[in-house]
């Protein structure tokens, strides 16, 4: 999907500032230091008068919407435990593979006009964009905070092109969400408190993908089987009725990232770690992000023959992933003793 809005700051510019002020971005600094371009994007490039919004879906029929990453139930230990991945990760990382035809795009657009000075980015830029994407009718900002769109359900993308071009802009989307919360009950750790409000440190994909030390014990229960990121508030909303198959995406799929197994993973050296996720964005946790949020699912998920692997982990040469290791053998030889 393509569509067109004005360079005036976004109406959300406001409601950041306070989120900032409130410190609900957590170690996300960088949210701060860009807090005054993503406020007016003249400050991103002096002169923009248009932003082309793209959207590209990454929805896939086979990913049952609400049971993936809901799941806190001890696994059977006739199967392994498996761990969750975001459904959006489980692609060659999507800032890779969008750039080329962004980059592409980008010399289209400045084609039609001499001396036209533009930018892009997919997902990179400091802009805000789901409040711009919203204004140049891609979608609505749902309760959840995420954009929803009426063809593609949760499931997609966003890049844009911010140009000096003077482009008819679109006309923006209302908001659709009626009276319904669903996505605000979903959330396991309680992080959005009120519709339309994200408290980013109670968020599962803040706490496995952002997060770079130890996650709260009181948190850690809650995660689940989750791995990186979180799908369970985008899973609920009714609009994914109406979600289809990506194309674009679709040949970029990795099908070992659906569910991997845990104690596989456990194991994993720095280079094996490297090698497995080679570009995919799930190297950005690195060895000791993933390992620790590893150690967290099968705490919450394993059983008793998780143990070993769990043992070996609690003596890694990174405290991170000794420490979430030793909280999961405490927790399953927990659910070991029998009930007073």
């Amino acid at each position: 999907m393509c569509r067109i809005t004005t360079a005036a700051p976004p109406e959300s510019g406001p409601r950041l500032l306070e989120a900032l002020g409130e410190g609900r971005q957590g170690e996300m600094q960088w949210l701060a230091r860009s807090a005054e371009k993503r406020v007016d994007p003249q400050r991103v490039l002096s002169g923009v008068r248009s932003i082309v919004i793209l959207a590209v879906n990454y929805g896939n029929p086979r990913d049952a919407l609400g049971t993936s990453g809901l799941s806190t139930t001890v696994i059977p230990e006739d199967r392994p435990a498996e761990g969750v991945i975001a459904r959006y990760a489980r692609y060659h990382d999507y800032h890779d593979v969008l750039a080329e035809a962004l980059v592409q795009l980008t010399q289209v657009v400045e084609s039609f006009g001499t001396n036209t000075r533009s930018l892009s980015y997919v997902d990179t830029g400091p802009v805000l964009e789901r409040d711009l994407a919203q204004r140049a009718g891609v979608g609505f900002v749902g309760k959840h905070t995420n954009l929803i769109n009426r063809q593609m359900g949760n499931w997609f993308f966003l890049a844009e092109i911010l140009t000096t071009l003077d482009l008819e802009p679109d006309v923006a989307e209302p908001n659709r969400c009626g009276s319904c919360t669903r996505c605000l009950a979903a959330c396991p750790t309680g992080a959005l408190p009120a519709p339309f409000i994200l408290d980013s440190r109670r968020c599962i994909s803040y706490l496995t993908i952002e997060l770079k030390g130890s996650i709260p014990v009181e948190l850690r229960s809650l995660i689940g089987n989750r791995i990186y990121g979180c799908d369970d508030c985008l899973a609920v909303c009714p609009w994914n009725r109406f979600a289809r198959e990506a194309s674009l995406l679709g040949a970029h799929r990795r099908a070992d990232l659906e569910q991997p197994v845990l104690r596989e993973l456990l194991r994993l050296d720095n280079a094996e770690f490297k090698r497995r996720f080679a570009g995919t964005p799930i190297l950005r946790t690195r060895r000791r992000g993933l390992l620790r949020n590893v150690c967290v699912a099968l705490g919450n998920v394993g059983g008793i023959d998780a143990l070993p692997d769990l043992e070996r982990a609690s003596s890694d040469p990174e405290p991170l992933i000794a420490e979430h290791a030793a909280w999961a053998i405490g927790r399953i030889l927990e659910r070991q003793r029998p009930s007073l």
